[in-house]
């Protein structure tokens, strides 16, 4: 048990799920700007270096494999708070080339007894524009992803032009993208990542990238849901396009693994389930993945990572790297720090 869990988590979870999410970015965004405060959060929260935790990964430098995941900091406003926490990593949005509200509220529910969260955000942003902006301020060396997506009203047959938007306003102020086709919160956009659609949306992404002074990486972010013949094609599309990686995974419209009545459930209604729930899956995937590609391509592992354990079991299945979210709302801030400690020690043995 720590402050956070004892304290702090049960005030927290006294108040609605996206009141304290919008607070906590505001807050964070706050703190980031304060002389000192910064400082403070990296002695608290900040990752010892050390050689073993150190990877390098499509082209970047991470000085450990712990990130924090797409959905977090959806505009762009709290990265460098959360980098001073510990993160080697943030990845920013999901962003889209115009503004939208989202989906009707309320659409973030907490399920505290399995550590799990349902959310039907849908894409909720200020737009890419709000996003450069908040960029453009970016002091610190932390890696800053860029998870792109298109709007909503935009068609599936346009959505090319919607991702395209998004990668040419962020290419100066990210360092890597993640291709958001995956999340079940946004009406046909799943569509996406039939073989051949998806094909033709990362090609031309990656001929934009080619057509750059220097080629960011681009990775695509898959769902838990898909069947292994569908993995299969995902194995495909990564070798037979210039994409750097895959995200795996995005959050479930599974039901499966909970303690609560089906009727408590149903009363929720749609969205994507994260946290403890899904970590069996996401492992599942990653494990899929890299031995059918034999390791052909650098995996992120996100999707229920609550526990040191749960990233290691992630890494030892074939990810790379490691992204928490529900991790972070259920544990604090310092299950950074112990995810690190825990593949120190076991690199040790």
């Amino acid at each position: 048990m720590s402050f956070y869990t004892t304290i702090v988590r049960p005030v927290l979870f006294k108040f609605d799920p996206e009141v304290i999410h919008t607070f906590t970015i505001n807050w964070l965004s706050f703190l980031g700007k304060v002389p000192g405060v910064k400082s403070y959060l990296k002695w608290n929260f900040g990752v010892k270096p050390d050689s073993s935790l150190e990877r390098e990964v499509f082209g970047l430098k991470f000085p450990h494999p712990v990130g924090l995941a797409a959905g977090l900091d959806k505009n762009a406003k709290a990265y460098e708070a959360l980098g001073a926490m510990g993160f080697a990593f943030v990845e920013v949005g999901t962003v889209t080339p115009r503004p939208q509200p989202g989906n009707p509220k309320p659409r973030l529910f907490r399920l505290p007894n399995d550590k799990g969260i349902i959310n039907r955000m849908g894409f909720n942003n200020n737009g890419v524009e709000a996003m450069v902006k908040n960029l453009k301020k970016r002091k610190s060396n932390l890696i800053v992803g860029g998870n792109i997506g298109k709007n909503e009203v935009t068609p599936n047959e346009n959505a090319v032009d919607d991702y395209l938007a998004g990668f040419n306003a962020l290419y100066d102020y990210v360092d890597y993208f993640v291709v958001n086709v995956s999340c079940p919160n946004q009406q046909n956009l799943r569509e996406l990542q039939q073989k051949e659609p998806l094909t033709n949306l990362l090609q031309t992404l990656c001929d934009a990238n080619a057509s750059k002074p220097v080629k960011k990486p681009v990775l695509l972010k898959i769902s838990p849901d898909l069947t292994n013949e569908q993995l299969d094609d995902i194995i495909a599309i990564v070798e037979n396009t210039d994409i750097a990686g895959v995200v795996a995974t995005n959050t479930t419209t599974s039901r499966e693994n909970l303690s609560y009545s089906k009727e408590f459930i149903d009363s929720i209604g749609n969205g994507g389930l994260s946290g403890a729930p899904e970590t069996k899956r996401s492992t599942e995937v990653i494990r899929y993945l890299h031995e059918k590609s034999q390791g052909a391509f650098p995996i992120i592992g996100v999707g229920g990572v609550m526990t040191p354990e749960d990233a290691y079991e992630k890494i030892q299945a074939g990810a790379s790297l490691i992204q928490v979210y529900s991790g972070f709302i259920y544990e604090g801030p310092r299950i950074i720090k112990k995810i690190c400690s825990h593949i120190v020690a076991k690199s040790e043995k």
